[in-house]
């Protein structure tokens, strides 16, 4: 699509929404685009507000294209019931289960997110399973997401029979969290190193660590957005 459009005038913008519109349709439906079956589905979100055409946009995007980045955001549909589909955790594990065993935008927090779904046990009868979550988390972390990092220093530190208390690893993962941004994990570090909690202590670390923390904090504030499950 080319030229210029002055957003001041209402009829330039109606003709370049539509336009738009049936840009999106045609690479979506004519040429089978998984791409521009996404760029459709942004385009039915951001623009129309239309999230019931957008999830079924997203639902054969994902089931007959593997679209990793659709098969994302359709997970996300299902773990908050949005776009008239019914919630529904296990179908959100599955597509997020897609997006992360393939290449795409948001692989990475949907191997995340598996991990979180796997470690609640609401998607297998209440029967959590520890070390599948650890390995996801663990793919996850690999790809430098702060949160699986940070979820598994918090496994290592905690402990279980399947994954048993190793604080060598707490610490090594809250470390590389801390790296990535993550407040909590400064903090624990900062308390492993001051209490001596598995690891040699050291106040100097301790304390370098807890005014990271402290700074995080203060450039949270000052842009603090609200959460959404999976975006």
């Amino acid at each position: 699509m080319a030229g210029w459009v002055d957003f001041q005038d209402e009829e330039q913008v109606a003709s370049y929404l539509e336009n738009l519109e049936v840009e999106c349709h045609y690479h979506c439906y004519k040429q089978k685009d998984p791409d521009g079956c996404y760029r459709l589905v942004d385009f039915l979100e951001g623009i129309q507000k239309n999230f019931e055409e957008a999830a079924k946009v997203l639902k054969f995007t994902c089931e007959d294209y593997n679209h990793s980045d659709s098969c994302y955001k359709l997970g996300a549909y299902y773990a908050t019931g949005k776009g008239g589909l019914t919630q529904n955790l296990k179908n959100a594990h599955d597509c997020f289960l897609k997006a992360c065993e393939k290449p795409g935008k948001k692989s990475i927090n949907a191997c995340h997110n598996v991990g979180l779904l796997t470690q609640d046990g609401r998607i297998s009868d209440n029967k959590p399973d520890l070390v599948r979550a650890r390995d996801y988390y663990t793919r996850a972390c690999d790809g430098n997401f702060a949160p699986s990092c940070f979820n598994l220093s918090a496994m290592y530190l905690q402990g279980s029979p399947s994954v048993p208390k190793d604080m060598n690893l707490a610490l090594k993962y809250s470390l590389k969290a801390c790296d990535l941004g993550h407040i909590w994990a400064c903090a624990n570090a900062s308390r492993m190193f001051k209490l001596g909690d598995g690891v040699t202590k050291d106040d100097a670390k301790a304390e370098a660590l807890k005014q990271k923390a402290q700074q995080l904090h203060k450039e949270q504030m000052k842009s603090v957005q609200p959460l959404t499950f999976g975006v």
